[in-house]
Parts: structure tokens; C-alpha cells; sequence
């Protein structure tokens, strides 16, 4: 699993890289989110993976790896929304989002770590279709959540699902940087003795 703790924050690494530079640019302009917004884009993200993957034809030069990078971000902007609630202006610094963010993803990861010790790794035998169909089946989740104002009666709450669709997305995008990485070698010229 020190495999899986080392590429898992190699992609966290680039998906942070994106909300900190979209902080430069934007400041923190999300914080006015509600929840089902942070849903819906996180849902748009997950159709338009479904699509790229179903479609022949593709009309938008985008690849499922920002689209997962999304579905990170947003995911984790929503934990951070959860714990502070949602401000009525930009109120946060680069530095601030910054902390927060990690502490989501520090407890994002270490629940993926305790599931992956349970669960053997199983992860790395899934497609990333599978992958993607469990984010969309996780957003319909929440939505339907949020329609019930949040109750549940035997369901784990939006919280868990919101940080399940972290770890999903960032184990696409270990396949996906496995599958690149193995493309490429093929590709490689053979020397010959």
C-alpha cells in the first residue's frame, strides 16, 4: 500500500496545484456555493466523463484526467463548505483555502487508506468506468439527500459520499497515469545489440 499512499499523493499534488493557481486567478468566488451547486458541477463533471468514454466523437479537446481533477476539487470544496457553511462573499486567502483544503484531503486520504486495507486494494482490478459510474451513482446520492433537507435513515450523509468520490476520482487518475506511462513505453524504440 506504500505504492498506493505515494501515487495517491502524486495526484493530489496536481489537483491542488490546480484550486491553488484558480485561487490566484479567481480568490475564493466558490465560497458563495451552495451544496447542490458544488452537486451539480460535480454531477456535470461525471456525465461529461461518461460521455468521453461512451462518444466517438469528441466536439471539446478536453480528457478525462481534468475532469476527474474537477470532481476532486469541487468535492473537496464541498467538505470545506460543510465544516465553515456557505459565506455570502469571497472570504477566504490562498493561504486559508489552502489549510483547509488539506485537512480535507488528509482525512479523504486516510479513510481511503483504512477502506484499502479492508478491501485489498480492489480498486486496482476496477475500470474507470466503474470508477466514473460510482461518482454519477454518489451524486445521485446526495442529490437525493439534499431533496430529503439532509435526513437519512440508514444512509451514511453527504459528508462520506462527498470524500468517496475524492478517492474514486483519484484512483481514475492513477489508472489513467499508469495507462499513459504503459502506452508509453510501448511506444518506445527497441534497442537492438
Amino acid at each position: 500500500m506504500k505504492d498506493t499512499s505515494n501515487q495517491y499523493n502524486s495526484q493530489i499534488t496536481k489537483c491542488r496545484t490546480l484550486f491553488i493557481n484558480k485561487m490566484h486567478d479567481y480568490g475564493s468566488a466558490w465560497r458563495v456555493l451552495r451544496l447542490p451547486s458544488l452537486t451539480d458541477q460535480i454531477f456535470i463533471k461525471a456525465q461529461r466523463i461518461r460521455g468521453l468514454q461512451e462518444n466517438v466523437e469528441q466536439k471539446i479537446e478536453e480528457d478525462e484526467v481534468s475532469e476527474f481533477i474537477g470532481i476532486v476539487n469541487y468535492s473537496t470544496m464541498a467538505l470545506v463548505q460543510l465544516k465553515l457553511g456557505v459565506a455570502e462573499k469571497p472570504d477566504l486567502s490562498v493561504e486559508e483555502a489552502s489549510q483547509h483544503y488539506d485537512e480535507e484531503i488528509a482525512l479523504t486520504k486516510q479513510l481511503m487508506m483504512d477502506k484499502n486495507h479492508d478491501y485489498n486494494e480492489a480498486w486496482r482490478e476496477m475500470r474507470i468506468s466503474s470508477l466514473t459510474d460510482l461518482i454519477l451513482q454518489k451524486t445521485l446520492r446526495i442529490k437525493q439527500i439534499e431533496s430529503n433537507k439532509g435526513e437519512t435513515r440508514v444512509s451514511e450523509g453527504v459528508e462520506a459520499n462527498y470524500r468517496d468520490m475524492i478517492n474514486y476520482a483519484v484512483f481514475a487518475l492513477i489508472h489513467l497515469e499508469e495507462q499513459t506511462q504503459s502506452t508509453d513505453e510501448k511506444n518506445q524504440p527497441h534497442k537492438v545489440n
